[in-house]
């Protein structure tokens, strides 16, 4: 495995991603891979890495499973801590005022691609340092 996910990486289609409906993304296959979280937010897309700043585990169980039960927020699926979609930042539970890890995403020509270079080893042991 590359250590470095280069600038230009494609992460995903704005097409595929549902008004609202956060979709997870591989950033590196390993035993328990490192993903990312794209969720779409009307004419907005934003990245996260996908984990928890509380207790370092990713948010979803399922496929896919990152919304609280009314929708309008993402979920941790340990804890139960909320997360605002556009900001990432916890508004619930127990890692109030923190926020999810925002990854440097650019939408063109419909495509989600990375816009810096991600150390994937870096991200993996210190996901919430810059």
């Amino acid at each position: 495995m590359s250590r470095i996910l280069p600038v230009g990486t494609l992460l995903g289609r704005v097409a595929n991603l549902p008004d609202g409906a956060p979709r997870e993304f591989i950033l590196a296959e390993t035993e328990w891979p490192l993903t990312g979280i794209l969720v779409r937010v009307g004419d907005a897309v934003h990245a996260y890495l996908n984990r928890c700043p509380h207790a370092l585990r990713q948010l979803n169980f399922r496929p896919d499973g990152f919304l609280s039960p009314d929708g309008t927020l993402i979920q941790c699926s340990s804890h139960g801590a909320l997360f605002e979609k556009d900001t990432g930042l916890c508004v619930g539970g127990p890692c109030v005022g923190e926020s999810l890890r925002r990854l440097p995403i650019a939408l063109h020509a419909g495509e989600l691609r990375l816009t810096e270079d991600l150390d994937l080893e870096r991200l993996d042991r210190q996901p919430f340092l810059p």
